[in-house]
């Protein structure tokens, strides 16, 4: 197994009973924002009181077409969208590194997200990995799957990364991507870097 350095560390405000959503968020796209869309109406609804914790996985993992933006940019995606949104007043983004060992995960996220809440997805291999370690799993589906895949999203990008028409850009990835997410994108040339990382094959994840 390959190691990684666990970056960054857990924070010192971790807060218990909280309903997580986990993402790799590679980008932030719509799939995604129609999934923390749906936890938080389902927080306001059952149990208002948590906090919503969104959480950005493979914090720690090098940079490659898997992998282009580091956890601090899609951080920022994060918020830039959310600063558009009504509501979210309860709400923390939390980066996780991985550790690639599935029985272990859950214990290594509550130092970074909490425990004793509810896990919010619409991946069933992680919330098998949740409900083993006793947290409430809510299944929602993902609406345009096929459309939303991450992979996707990135080969797109990939295509448009040689493009020199910022508005072509626009006009293609707002089909997939929240407008906050291609305008900071664009803003750090966060596109063209996809050109400079191809493997010889986008791999599905």
């Amino acid at each position: 197994m390959e190691e990684y350095s666990l970056k960054p560390l857990p924070p010192n405000d971790v807060i218990d009973s909280c309903i997580v959503v986990l993402g790799r968020f590679q980008p932030l796209h719509l799939g995604h924002t129609s999934l923390i869309e749906a936890a938080e109406k389902w927080r306001l609804e059952n149990s208002a009181e948590s906090q919503l914790v969104l959480c950005i996985g493979s914090s720690n993992k090098p940079e490659s077409m898997t992998n282009p933006w580091n956890y601090n940019e899609r951080e920022e995606m994060i918020r830039l969208w959310l600063q558009n949104q009504q509501g979210f007043a309860n709400v923390k983004i939390v980066s996780i590194p991985d550790i690639d060992n599935p029985p272990m995960w859950v214990s290594h996220a509550e130092k970074y997200h909490g425990k004793d809440g509810s896990f919010f997805t619409s991946d069933s291999f992680s919330a098998e990995l949740y409900k083993k370690a006793g947290w409430n799993v809510v299944i929602s589906p993902l609406e345009k799957r096929d459309q939303y895949e991450g992979w996707r999203v990135r080969a797109t990008a990939l295509m448009l990364s040689t493009i020199n028409d910022d508005e072509a850009i626009r006009t293609v990835l707002s089909l997939s991507l929240p407008k906050s997410t291609v305008d900071y994108l664009i803003k750090i040339d966060g596109f063209r870097r996809l050109a400079f990382l191809v493997e010889g094959g986008e791999p599905v994840g």
